[in-house]
């Protein structure tokens, strides 16, 4: 399938997003586009003083030479904080031009406090991506801090996406390589939508999985070339970002594009973490949960579960009311102490559900297993191709201690209602012997 191929028939299954023009020099398709859908418009420019100087500007001059009005935000700040403040001061330059439509030049941050405010503000927008760094571009849904949590907030994606690949492959090459981190996750996020899938938790949706997990191979297969700035490889992983964003549309939902993987980069949000006094981008957080959550497969899929003692999983299953506690002891000391407690309180199943869950497992384990090793990279090859992608390939790369990331497993399982890998392993009484090995003598986070 061709690269227009692949667009079109993403095209035909979004929700919010009508155009996603792609090419050498697409930025200046920008001012015909804006007056296609929308006729009679101000546009107004929010950007930040990086991306002012890479593409703002000349946008600004594209749109003003069409005769459009046109007025810009630019962002002073060195990296945009992601957080309510920015929503609102981005809300309070629409309440004041209310002609206005955004237009969001820039890469992750910028598009999400555009995205959510035009939402707020019952209208669409145009976003023109600087770095093929995140998915979120195409998604439907904001990602943003509020009373010190990291959030995922419901909104639509822009109605016009245009990447300009000169500006993308230009971008520098520590975004390139979070993207490329960001879009390896779907990886094992794939692997665990089917285990919930299996379960009857979250089914898969067909549209959202074909757009994305048929093409992800293709995209990820030339980590090297991404490194070496090859503007076709960075296309192909800028592609396959806008192609999960438009899988979220179609699922309605994050699910497509993300589950364990991620959750390790939510914690290291909420917690504040920094390496060399530096925050580190969400591509390269979620670049070592991917591998965690590799290695936590490898030896899931060594386990003989059709041996699965479905009776003395059940019985060993704790009360609801034990595990809130659980959840209030583990949380205790973090950002947002109540927040295990409630999100495993929307997921916790019955022992009835747990045992008609593992006994479908056991019963069906060759296959669904043969199923999972097909979707799901081993560790060593994901370490090997975020490696040469320029990725982190092991926790040292972003400053977090072995010790800390074997203490974040209890967290991830608990912190959100998706049900997960890890969720599977509580119920199937064998967490301990899919977790501890990463950390054990000879493991691959050997401490």
């Amino acid at each position: 399938m061709t690269r227009e191929e692949r667009i079109r028939l993403a095209l035909s299954v979004a929700t919010d997003t009508k155009e996603f023009v792609m090419g050498s020099g697409a930025s200046a398709q920008a001012p015909a586009l804006f007056k296609t859908y929308f006729p009679d418009k101000k546009a107004l420019i929010v950007t930040d003083s990086y991306t002012w100087q890479v593409l703002g500007e000349k946008v600004s001059g594209l749109f003003c030479g069409e005769g459009i009005p046109t007025s810009s935000y630019i962002f002073q700040e060195k990296a945009v904080p992601a957080e309510w403040r920015s929503v609102e001061l981005v809300d309070s330059l629409l309440d004041k031009e209310p002609e206005a439509v955004l237009v969001a030049v820039g890469s992750g941050v910028i598009n999400d406090l555009c995205k959510l405010s035009s939402y707020h503000h019952g209208q669409s927008y145009l976003t023109l991506p600087t770095a093929a760094s995140v998915d979120g571009y195409s998604s439907c849904g904001a990602s943003i801090s509020y009373e010190g949590a990291k959030q995922p907030f419901p909104c639509p994606a822009p109605g016009i996406i245009v990447a300009d690949l000169d500006v993308i492959a230009a971008a520098p090459a520590t975004m390139t390589a979070a993207g490329y981190a960001d879009l390896a996750a779907k990886v094992p996020a794939g692997a665990e939508w089917m285990i919930a899938d299996f379960v009857g938790t979250d089914p898969v949706h067909a549209d959202a999985w074909h757009v994305l997990q048929d093409n992800l191979d293709v995209f990820l297969s030339r980590p090297g070339a991404v490194a070496a700035g090859d503007p076709e490889a960075i296309a192909d992983v800028f592609e396959g970002l806008t192609l999960s964003g438009i899988a979220m549309q179609a699922a309605r939902s994050s699910r497509p594009a993300s589950c364990s993987d991620h959750l390790f980069s939510h914690i290291l949000d909420m917690t504040g973490h920094r390496y060399n006094g530096k925050t580190v981008s969400h591509g390269f957080q979620v670049a070592v949960g991917t591998l965690a959550m590799c290695a936590v497969f490898d030896e899931f899929l060594k386990l003989d579960l059709q041996n699965l003692d479905v009776e003395a999983c059940v019985a060993a299953w704790p009360s609801l009311e034990r595990e809130q506690e659980r959840a209030l002891e583990l949380f205790k000391d973090f950002p947002v102490p109540m927040l295990g407690y409630n999100e495993i309180t929307k997921k916790y199943a019955p022992a009835s559900v747990v045992r008609e869950e593992l006994s479908k497992l056991k019963t069906c384990w060759p296959a669904f297993r043969q199923r999972l090793q097909a979707q799901v990279y081993p560790y060593e090859k994901m370490h090997a191709l975020l490696k040469a992608a320029g990725a982190p390939a092991d926790p040292a790369d972003i400053g977090l201690p072995r010790e800390r990331l074997k203490a974040m497993f209890p967290l991830v399982q608990m912190m959100r209602y998706r049900y997960t890998l890890l969720d599977l392993a509580k119920q199937g009484c064998f967490y301990d012997k899919i977790v501890d090995p990463l950390f054990a003598k000879g493991g691959v986070f050997e401490l």
